[in-house]
């Protein structure tokens, strides 16, 4: 059964389990409210929300919590008080350039209210993600290669851009490396770095970040190449600080790399096929993460729609296969896992649907839950904890 207006409910398996809860009630700490982004059209508005129990595994639906076009991806400040999105779009007031909107969070009702909303400075923003202080946003400009800095303010909201730079080069992936195409940006671990993976150039590159102005200089060394023709799209960090872990769409693979923290620097150390040996159809990794325990990483698979697991050895950075897992779904993009560290949630973006999963604590391997959330082109979840300043 759909209700009325925007697509979005719990599956009869949530509400027979008595999801319902008062948003009145102060929070308790395992309390968090979940963000979801979306493509829009027909069906989805914007960004949807629903209030998540880690204890519980309860989630009560909010609805439509902000009316945006296109916030393909978002992120939280850390201390869980305004919500940033991309507007994925060409134009933005008669310009090429996408947005980035700033809201502010009600964490009773979930409910943003927009504070302001920004040029991205480039045309269709994917990426958008915070220094570990919540002082900048980092916005990825992938249709036009570029990626950009913006103060955070009092009240929220967005100021100019503290920094631009725009990317050059091509690979030779003629459809989709004619020229740079910015796929993802964030701070390095201890904060004193940002680096940008880029699909269209086989580039991480790397800059030094300002702390005082957010300003962005190039590193030395200025980039890490992946293999010609991968297509670098998503970057994660081991917790400990020293490994770094590149998914890269084009030819579903993940290269692992040491990663060199007093000069910024990335060094090649392994890298593993996505998808298994015999797949022989289309798939376009998504979404790559790293499990807050340091022991497992996570992939997404668009086409073969699985999620691929890996084992790391400790110390060494290095990966192992686990296994391939359906995601029950179409098309997975982003997934998020749960603060507890014992749930995955995957959107999967052509089947409309959320699916949840176990995390198996001693294999890193996925359990189905029976918990579907259905969403209108889910793209990117986010969770924020009420009632404190931590977030994931």
């Amino acid at each position: 059964m759909k209700m009325a207006g925007p697509l979005l409910f719990v599956s009869l398996l949530l509400i027979s389990s008595g999801v319902a809860m008062n948003a009145t009630k102060d929070a308790a700490k395992d309390e968090y409210l979940l963000f979801v982004g979306t493509y829009t059209g027909k069906e989805s508005k914007g960004i949807y929300a629903f209030r998540f129990d880690t204890t519980s595994a309860r989630l009560a639906p909010l609805g439509l919590v902000a009316e945006t076009p296109n916030p393909s991806f978002l992120a939280v400040d850390p201390r869980g008080r305004f919500l940033y999105a991309v507007n994925e779009l060409e134009k933005y007031q008669g310009e090429s350039s996408g947005s980035i909107s700033a809201f502010a969070i009600d964490q009773k009702s979930g409910r943003l209210s927009l504070v302001n909303q920004v040029s991205s400075r480039g045309t269709d923003p994917c990426y958008v993600s915070l220094d570990n202080s919540g002082r900048y946003v980092f916005v990825a400009n992938y249709g036009s290669g570029s990626v950009a800095v913006f103060p955070v303010l009092k009240d929220g909201s967005l100021g100019e851009a503290a920094s631009f730079v725009q990317h050059s080069g091509s690979g030779p992936d003629r459809d989709r490396q004619e020229g740079p195409h910015a796929h993802w940006i964030g701070v390095t671990p201890d904060n004193r770095f940002v680096m940008s993976a880029d699909l269209g150039t086989d580039k991480v590159l790397a800059y030094r970040l300002n702390d005082n102005n957010g300003g962005l200089s190039a590193n030395d060394p200025a980039f890490v190449k992946v293999e010609a023709g991968s297509g670098p799209r998503h970057v994660d960090f081991h917790p400990n600080g020293r490994f770094a872990y590149v998914l890269s769409e084009l030819y579903s693979t993940m290269t692992v790399f040491s990663y060199d923290s007093e000069h910024g620097a990335l060094q090649l150390l392994q890298s593993v096929a996505t998808v298994p040996g015999g797949f022989s159809g289309i798939n376009h990794p998504a979404e790559i993460r790293v499990h807050p325990n340091g022991r497992f990483v996570f992939v997404s698979n668009r086409g073969h729609d699985s999620i691929a697991v890996f084992s790391i050895v400790q110390n060494k950075g290095t990966v192992s296969l686990v296994g391939h897992f359906s995601t029950h779904g179409r098309k997975p993009r982003n997934f998020e896992i749960d603060p507890s560290g014992s749930r995955l949630f995957v959107a999967n973006q052509d089947s409309n649907n959320i699916v949840i999963f176990d995390i198996d604590p001693a294999t890193g391997r996925l359990t189905t839950t029976g918990q579907v959330l259905q969403v209108d082109s889910p793209v990117c979840v986010k969770f924020m904890a009420l009632g404190s300043t931590k977030t994931h």
